[in-house]
């Protein structure tokens, strides 16, 4: 049976897309910093769930998780849905979005690596806040030059930060933390494909704008049409797309 690991699951989309899943056969573990919440999630979606605890702004979080998890067979889908965004803008606003929207996805990802099966999706929910029109000339070429590292990237972001603080010009970044973490996490999106064994596939997906707790309740699409975006990416096949950015299923541009 197909087994699948969601970030953020106790709730909005997360929880949908494991709800998903589970319909689907997968057996699927809610993953989620509220241990109690993601217990009660995995006891509304079933047999088929069970909880961790995982707090993907927490260094540590992920060690942790797998060895309590240690007995599960390898995961055909990791599905990185955890994220927030925080009113206001300031350096830490800044930095506590980014470390939970892009630096959470890059260490759950690295951190279960090596217990995903030879064909499993990786999948980045992202947002079209990522899309590379809101940054400047200069920093889309930046960010989309094919010699970008994963430490050229913290860079970038730590200039960002910086600058936030310093009060002055953003070299280029949006006013907004979180259209930043989502920028950086597509960029994940492209340094993560190439690096993978054949067959498995890493894709961001832009579920568009849903009625979640983070969305509100005026948002123009239902938790189940934003969750369908996801699930495709988390069950794609052999030949299926690597290293892509999504909506509906279909590529967008960066």
């Amino acid at each position: 049976m197909a087994q699948a690991l969601v970030t953020g699951a106790n709730r909005g989309l997360g929880f949908e897309t494991a709800k998903e899943l589970a319909s689907r056969g997968w057996n699927v573990v809610i993953a989620a910093r509220d241990l109690e919440a993601a217990r009660n999630a995995a006891r509304e979606i079933g047999a088929q769930a069970r909880a961790v605890r995982l707090d993907v702004a927490d260094p540590e979080a992920p060690s942790r998780a797998l060895a309590e998890l240690a007995e599960v067979p390898d995961f055909d889908a990791l599905v990185n849905n955890a994220g927030t965004s925080f009113d206001g803008f300031d350096a830490d606003v800044a930095l506590r979005t980014i470390e939970t929207n892009y630096r959470g996805a890059v260490r759950v990802t690295n951190a279960f690596r090596p217990r995903l099966s030879p064909t499993a999706n990786i999948v980045m929910v992202s947002s079209g806040m990522g899309e590379l029109g809101h940054v400047s000339p200069e920093l889309r070429r930046r960010l989309l030059d094919p010699l970008l590292t994963f430490e050229m990237l913290d860079d970038l972001l730590q200039d960002f930060i910086d600058r936030v603080r310093a009060g002055g010009e953003l070299g280029g970044w949006p006013r907004n933390a979180y259209s930043v973490s989502k920028v950086a996490l597509n960029a994940a999106t492209r340094l993560f494909a190439p690096d993978l064994p054949s067959g498995q596939r890493v894709n961001a997906v832009c579920p568009g704008w849903v009625r979640t707790r983070m969305g509100g309740s005026g948002a123009s699409r239902s938790v189940e049409k934003g969750a369908s975006g996801i699930v495709w990416a988390a069950t794609l096949g052999e030949g299926g797309p690597n290293g892509g950015f999504f909506r509906d299923a279909r590529a967008i541009d960066w």
